[in-house]
């Protein structure tokens, strides 16, 4: 039964959690006239010396006191004997878990923002330093048309910046203070729920004791958004693998986070990349598992939700190293700007570009420019050629009205300058972009 039971080995880091709200919850106490100055004031130093141990390493975490409650009560009690008892008046360990788990869960999404911003802050500094070089876009991972390496990158600040929101959202909803809701039913004492709330940070105390104790949203709401960000990061981390090939050679990483083959010594493995991608992983199973946990539990408390910890804990430390080593390396990252630009030209990624031209110019409908458009990659091929090689006479024979003035349309640069519609890949407006995110960050 103890070995089942027992929670101290994960939930000891819910310690700062729990002792911030015993000093809460024991001021409140003295003010409503529940606990004299006396016990308070022997509780407040009891539960210093405890945070002192705590932080020096010497407190004596233990197992027959199955919880970090237990423990810390039983130690509070060595310390400064019967006073110790007092301090749980007015509260359960349900109200107490629900509201250290989620004070815990909103210090993890505070610091998980603060690391998407800075991953931000590396795209952007990459962003602007490639706001004109020459990449292609894909679509099926086929070359599809010119855009800039700053425009791609500048995707990802895009994707982290829903990602910060979602968090900030599952914060906002979180921040209501379940203490004072006892075992479930509420407090015959006169508490102050209001005074324990503000001091330990919350907009409110929550309005009904029995969600209260029972309510593990916030910690499936803050998974979810976890789960989105490491499909983000995975989706980043591939690209990375694959402009790494030989067969890409768009980018380069340093030695400082690639690794190398025990028998192939030309190897420069990009396995920072390859863990994050597969650490998207331990984020999806975590939000599966705590859902299964709570999809079948009646109201309120059940002993099932001592199993919300582990994965909770488990997504976000791989969350947060996920997202370190990922601004870690896009700001080592080395883009091979030539052999971008050389594959920018490739596939006839500026066929949609002679179709738009030819609508713009000889007033083509959209449909019959794209059949000329066809007609001329087809000869292009037979050539053995890209468009912008094709002579004048060869495009002339598709329609004699094409004049020499194609031909500023048919190089990639040519085509990622001219999107210039709000949010396209033209450096101008990735610069524009570049500036709001600096703003916005700022």
């Amino acid at each position: 039964m103890q070995a089942i039971n027992v929670s101290i080995g994960f939930d000891k880091r819910l310690a700062a959690q729990d002792l911030a709200g015993s000093r809460a919850h024991a001021a409140m106490l003295l003010k409503a006239g529940v606990i004299s100055s006396e016990d308070e004031a022997q509780i407040q130093e009891g539960l210093a010396a405890i945070e002192r141990e705590m932080a020096e390493g010497t407190f004596p975490f233990r197992d027959e006191f199955e919880d970090i409650h237990m423990n810390v009560e039983a130690r509070l009690r060595e310390l400064i004997g019967p006073a110790a008892g007092r301090l749980h008046t007015a509260r359960s360990r349900n109200d107490q878990v629900a509201l250290d788990f989620r004070m815990w869960v909103r210090d993890a999404c505070d610091r998980t923002i603060g690391q998407l911003r800075a991953l931000q802050g590396a795209l952007l500094a990459k962003a602007e330093a490639h706001a004109d070089a020459i990449m292609p876009g894909f679509t099926h991972l086929q070359p599809a048309q010119p855009v800039t390496v700053g425009h791609h990158l500048m995707a990802y600040v895009e994707m982290f910046g829903r990602d910060a929101a979602r968090f900030a959202d599952a914060r906002a909803r979180m921040n209501e203070s379940p203490l004072g809701a006892a075992a479930l039913a509420g407090s015959p004492f006169p508490i102050d729920r209001q005074m324990t709330a503000a001091a330990l940070g919350f907009d409110r105390p929550t309005a009904n004791s029995l969600d209260s104790v029972s309510d593990r949203d916030f910690a499936l709401e803050s998974l979810a958004a976890g789960s989105i960000c490491a499909i983000h990061l995975s989706r980043l981390a591939e690209e990375i693998v694959i402009w790494m090939t030989p067969q890409f050679g768009f980018v380069r990483l340093s030695d400082a986070f690639t690794t190398g083959s025990s028998i192939m010594p030309q190897k420069k493995n990009p396995d920072a990349a390859e863990l994050v991608r597969a650490k998207a992983g331990r984020l999806l199973a975590s939000f599966q598992q705590l859902a299964v946990v709570m999809k079948g539990l009646p109201l309120t408390y059940s002993k099932d939700m001592q199993e919300d910890k582990v994965p909770t804990f488990e997504a976000f430390d791989a969350l947060e190293l996920s997202l370190r080593a990922m601004a870690g390396m896009v700001a080592d990252l080395q883009p091979n700007v030539a052999a971008m630009a050389r594959a920018a030209g490739s596939g006839f990624s500026t066929a949609t570009d002679l179709a738009d031209w030819l609508v713009r110019e000889l007033n083509l409908p959209f449909r019959d420019a794209h059949h000329v458009t066809g007609a001329a990659v087809k000869r292009a091929e037979e050539l053995g050629q890209e468009l912008s090689q094709l002579s004048l006479d060869e495009l002339q024979k598709l329609d004699p009205r094409i004049t020499a003035s194609v031909y500023d349309v048919l190089t990639p640069e040519a085509s990622a300058r001219s999107r210039r519609s709000y949010g396209g890949t033209a450096p101008d407006q990735v610069r524009a972009q570049i500036k709001r995110w600096k703003d916005l960050l700022a």
